[in-house]
């Protein structure tokens, strides 16, 4: 075959270091806009954003001409800078690891407005919660913590 075909998406979710609630309405926006465009820099597409405080939800397709890990690590450092600059009295740090699940097109619908609907998820359920519950749903277990 001549051509390479893919269409990777991906639900991605991390928090910010110890849960600290530092996603602010007033940032929260161009937060997403700013993630957006290093995800367009690296040639994949933000569907949507959403999330709390303390965490971020991403629906993104991805290339495959790099890898998962350090697409993340790439996103999360450049926007720990950026939050850096807008945030004065605080450090702002993503907490170390990620949350990735691939999502098939025909789910993007629904994930969608999961996404967006973050706030009212988090009515009744911690992050811990919704966690546990999307790592089970996708039959994942964290990977072992190194000696």
């Amino acid at each position: 075959m001549a051509q390479t075909f893919t269409r990777l998406i991906y639900h991605l979710v991390f928090s910010t270091q110890q849960r600290r609630p530092l996603i602010t309405a007033d940032v929260r926006a161009p937060l997403y806009q700013y993630l957006g465009g290093l995800i367009r820099g690296e040639r994949g597409a933000l569907l949507v954003a959403g999330g709390m405080p303390d965490h971020i939800h991403l629906l993104a397709t991805l290339p495959p001409h790099k890898s998962l890990s350090n697409m993340l690590r790439f996103f999360k450092s450049e926007s720990s800078r950026w939050m850096n600059e807008r945030l004065a009295e605080h450090s702002f740090a993503w907490q170390k690891g990620y949350a990735a699940f691939s999502v098939s097109p025909s789910q993007v619908p629904t994930l969608r407005r999961y996404i967006q609907n973050q706030e009212a998820h988090h009515q009744d359920r911690s992050f811990e919660a919704e966690l546990s519950a999307l790592t089970k749903k996708h039959r994942l277990e964290a990977e072992p913590k190194s000696p």
